[in-house]
């Protein structure tokens, strides 16, 4: 996993994209500095595209692409991935991802700390420094927790939680030397596991028998 040193040093200008959150944020970072961002509430499909269109620069100058692939905001997250892919077919460049809870994780250095974020279902993704994100139940909790700004959710917050803005250049800039970035050449949402389907035997609707 390569960080984002690295990613600079071999592939720059490097465009970002971080729809995780309420607030889509992107970015044109450079080699020797110079870096670039845009942030907007707008919906992500717009937000995207307004936000290079405001920063003067085409996707398709980019040498590679980076982009968070969640947990967050799932349609958010697809809409980058659904943009990257379109770019990437038009001319081939390398492809990264990041997870927002590890960038957050890592950003604070706090060993004592939880990162959660929403997954639905009375049930929360969690990361520690040190450990691989999971998946709890509410119930499960304890300790420290952060959530950070933006971040939408539909369970209650837990009481012991605190706040922390989520501002990717900030997070990036903290990061700089951390190994967090990895490899993709198929951008989507992180998913802690594929969507299982019930499968059925569809039959034609008679009358019930007199």
């Amino acid at each position: 996993m390569p960080s984002l040193a690295q990613l600079l040093a071999a592939h720059a200008p490097l465009l970002v994209i971080d729809a995780a959150s309420a607030r889509v944020q992107v970015g044109v970072l450079g080699a020797e500095g110079g870096d670039r961002w845009h942030a907007s509430e707008a919906e992500a499909g717009i937000a995207i595209f307004e936000g290079f269109a405001q920063l003067g620069f085409n996707p398709q100058n980019a040498a590679a692409f980076l982009f968070c692939e969640g947990p967050g905001s799932v349609l958010g997250t697809r809409t980058a991935a659904m943009a990257l892919r379109t770019w990437h077919m038009l001319r081939a460049r390398p492809m990264f991802s990041y997870q927002s809870l590890a960038l957050v994780a890592h950003a604070l250095g706090r060993a004592d700390a939880t990162i959660i974020a929403d997954a639905r279902r009375e049930c929360w993704h969690t990361q520690r420094l040190g450990h691989p994100l999971r998946r709890r139940p509410a119930t499960e909790l304890a300790g420290p927790l952060v959530m950070a700004d933006g971040f939408r959710h539909w369970s209650a917050l837990p009481p012991n939680v605190t706040r922390t803005p989520y501002d990717v250049s900030d997070l990036l800039a903290r990061t700089r030397e951390t190994d967090l970035h990895s490899v993709t050449e198929a951008p989507d949402a992180f998913l802690h596991e594929e969507p299982s389907y019930v499968t059925w035997t569809p039959r034609v609707h008679r009358a019930p028998a007199s």
